[in-house]
């Protein structure tokens, strides 16, 4: 029986082709002895749970007892070898006959792959979650058919030709090096493999047939267990006529909200909420409406509380709102052209049409950018996504015509879409904190890696089920995989780096480019052993222009990999996109994507129930000072996590482990400008601010922009925040409030706390 043990929390998890970590060394706590009944043993792992927060090794405890506990039951249904949990799930009908027949062939040596004491490192939080989120289950029992490490050689073996790549991407995952995104684990190997995470649907012809018609595609997409982003810019505005009734259009509120309530009715294949995220040109003349959508007040048939917003921002937007100039508003059935241009094109024909009077109306585009402002500070939604930017580098936006017109529901996706194309994203990430070794990043291990992770993200392109034909299309046409990474913040912590030092930096930048060196060097390999994507002439890389080519002057390793590209092609068209890995992360153990700790020490409630958290570095750091009492852990309690006013912890301590609250804005943002090149996709990313105003909101982004970042995600901010409106006594002062705060952050950047 597992005993509660001592374990060093600032250990990472064992990397690729590492040794078992060494058992740890037991602890006076008690534990059940050898045949304690099941009653006993779930006791004992809800004592460890609660005393994570006295010793985050209790968390390992924890997850070693779950694991006994998760072995009983699937021993129960006569599963105890990996070939028998996939006969067994055979049998139930919850896996394919090509997975089953293949393991069938293979299992003995499938069996001998296991790896018996891999369940070690996992945390109670991310074995919990993959117990009650991801294990098959018997269909009418419920208990569960395949253990953690069947569970990982399952979804392994679902994506491999052979034993030797079930192994390869196996052994990854159960050193939670890699994982794969949560469509992909739920569903490699199953009956119906959809294996993707995103799909972007252009907008809607604007005609009565093609918006139900996008309604049966999202209905569709969500149905298995996909993301969904969705552009609206090519509907009608309101009191657009209707040559045809001669009357006059509603505008695209009504429509948003059926679509509203079709996620709301078709969840994710039963396991997750459906979710879905429009976006809209800022010309569009029913922006401010839908800047209104998720708002708590007002008219609530005028409301959307199940989707997300975001702007998608052309150049000259912002650059009006800089200069303190009018913006046009336009009606897409006036001005068509608009949406399918950019950069050069866009800012003349917009201004062309602008001279031709054919706008709506105008307002000053500072009053809009306000309510932008105001939009994030109350609800965290109408995310900051950037029109130029995210066209002007891509690879798939080489020939005219192809356009990307938004992002997906978590703002890292960027691909060309159009009324015959979805488009799609297949995404798994690093565990940049398995990566480090003896005070420094293994390069070599972290090239290795996302060698086999770009392989394998490919392959799903092939295997997976596509619930429409325009996204089979577009996958197997571009094939884009969207390579991440997590544990930012650990590598951080265990180097002893301030997230905003320069050495932070430094770090982040170069994990990036390694890490897009290696993706377009495998993806070289794979299309001269496979193929080029079917539209490599379309893309910038066949004209010899890489991604970096639009930032950076190129350096030697560049130069190779352009000049063996130029014999090889790509089998992929993009192939970095930093996803936000909530769960993934947390299956892990380590800090979500590139994000810093919000917390050093709080609760999370998910799905699988409500977990502590704690910060195991500083954990380690006070306990070997002889500081971690209980008297210092109710003062961080006290103070929301954070450490910063907490009397007698050392400075460097409170340097390194300031939450995301307490953090510059300005050094997230300089940290996601820097990996920039190195991401041809984007980044999820949000920013935190706890208490937002309109004049420190309007900075952030606007440097955020002009940083050349190609979207934002979520606005963090503090429960029951209220918008603190700036005034200043100026020439604007006859303009809302919005437009008074906007003038004072943008002429008077300096004074922004934000960016500071």
């Amino acid at each position: 029986m597992t005993q509660i043990a001592e374990v060093d929390p600032r250990l990472p998890a064992a990397g690729p082709g590492a040794e078992p970590a060494p058992a740890p060394a037991p602890a006076p706590a008690p534990a059940p002895a050898a045949g304690a009944d099941r009653t006993a043993r779930r006791l004992a792992i809800e004592e460890a749970a609660a005393r994570v927060i006295t010793d985050p090794a209790n968390s390992r405890t924890a997850a070693r007892l779950l694991a006994e506990e998760i072995a009983e039951e699937a021993a129960g249904h006569g599963v105890r070898a990996f070939s028998e949990s996939v006969a067994a799930t055979h049998a139930a009908g919850l896996v394919q006959d090509r997975l089953a027949a293949f393991v069938a062939d293979h299992a003995a040596e499938l069996d001998a792959l296991v790896e018996d004491g891999a369940d070690d490192r996992f945390e109670y939080f991310g074995l919990r979650t993959v117990y009650d989120r991801y294990l098959l289950r018997h269909p009418e029992t419920r208990a569960v058919l395949e253990r953690p490490q069947h569970f990982f050689l399952r979804v392994a073996c679902g994506l491999s030709e052979s034993v030797a790549e079930a192994a390869e991407l196996y052994r990854l995952m159960s050193t939670l090096s890699y994982l794969p995104s949560s469509p992909t684990l739920f569903n490699s190997g199953a009956r119906r493999p959809q294996l993707s995470s995103c799909f972007l649907l252009d907008s809607p012809r604007d005609e009565l047939e093609g918006i139900y018609e996008r309604y049966g595609q999202v209905a569709r997409l969500s149905k298995y267990a996909g993301g969904i982003g969705i552009s609206w810019t090519r509907v009608r505005a309101r009191g657009s006529l209707i040559r045809g009734t001669n009357g006059h259009s509603n505008g695209i509120v009504p429509w948003l909200r059926t679509l509203d309530a079709s996620v709301a009715a078709v969840n994710q294949g039963g396991r997750r909420k459906g979710a879905a995220c429009v976006y809209l040109e800022t010309w569009h003349a029913d922006i401010e409406e839908f800047l209104e959508l998720r708002d708590n007040t007002g008219e609530d048939a005028r409301r959307t509380h199940n989707l997300n917003l975001a702007n998608w921002v052309p150049d000259e937007f912002m650059r009006r709102v800089e200069a303190d100039e009018v913006w046009s508003l336009f009606d897409p059935k006036q001005t068509p052209d608009l949406t399918d241009l950019y950069g050069e094109e866009f800012t003349a024909a917009y201004r062309a049409h602008e001279a031709a009077g054919h706008y709506v109306r105008q307002l000053p585009a500072r009053t809009l950018y306000g309510r932008m402002m105001r939009t994030l500070a109350q609800t965290g939604n109408g995310w900051m996504t950037f029109k130029d930017a995210a066209n002007r580098t891509s690879n798939q936006t080489g020939r005219p015509g192809n356009v990307i017109h938004l992002s997906n529901l978590c703002t890292e996706i960027l691909e060309v879409t159009s009324d015959a194309e979805t488009a799609v994203c297949n995404l798994g990430s690093v565990n940049l904190a398995a990566h480090v070794r003896d005070g420094e990043v293994d390069w070599e291990r972290l090239r290795g890696t996302v060698r086999t992770a770009v392989r394998f993200l490919d392959r799903t392109i092939d295997l997976g089920f596509y619930p429409t034909p325009e996204a089979e299309a577009a996958n197997k046409r571009w094939r884009p995989i969207g390579l991440g990474v997590m544990g930012l913040a650990d590598v951080f912590f265990a180097l002893r780096l301030p997230f905003d030092s320069p050495r932070a930096l430094a770090l982040s930048t170069r994990i990036a480019e390694e890490i897009a060196l290696t993706a377009y060097d495998t993806s070289a390999g794979l299309a001269a052993e496979r193929g080029r994507h079917p539209s490599y002439d379309e893309t910038r890389a066949a004209g010899g222009v890489l991604h970096p080519d639009h930032y950076l002057p190129a350096t030697p390793r560049w130069e190779a990999l352009r000049a063996k590209i130029a014999t090889t092609g790509l089998r992929n068209s993009l192939m970095i996109a930093i996803a936000p890995t909530a769960t993934i992360a947390s299956i892990a153990g380590c800090y979500e994507c590139i994000e810093p700790q919000v917390s050093n020490v709080f609760k999370r409630e998910t799905l699988s129930g409500e977990f502590l958290q704690v910060n195991r570095y500083l954990v380690a750091d006070l306990q070997e000072r002889g500081l971690w009492t209980q008297e210092l852990r109710d003062a961080i309690k006290r103070a929301d996590g954070s450490i910063q006013d907490v009397p007698g912890i050392p400075d460097e301590l409170k340097t390194l482990y300031r939450t995301a609250w307490e953090l510059p804005q300005k050094a997230l943002i300089d940290l996601a400008a820097a990996r920039q090149p190195y991401v041809d996709q984007s980044q999820s990313l949000n920013l935190f601010m706890a208490s937002p105003t309109i004049g420190k909101l309007s900075s952030m982004y606007a440097y955020a922009w002009k940083q050349g970042l190609k979207t934002t995600y979520y606005l963090r901010s503090r429960p029951a925040t209220r918008i603190a409106q700036t005034t200043v006594s100026t020439s604007t002062a006859t303009l809302p409030a919005e437009a008074e705060a906007v003038a004072c952050s943008l002429e008077n950047p300096e004074t922004c706390e934000a960016c500071q």
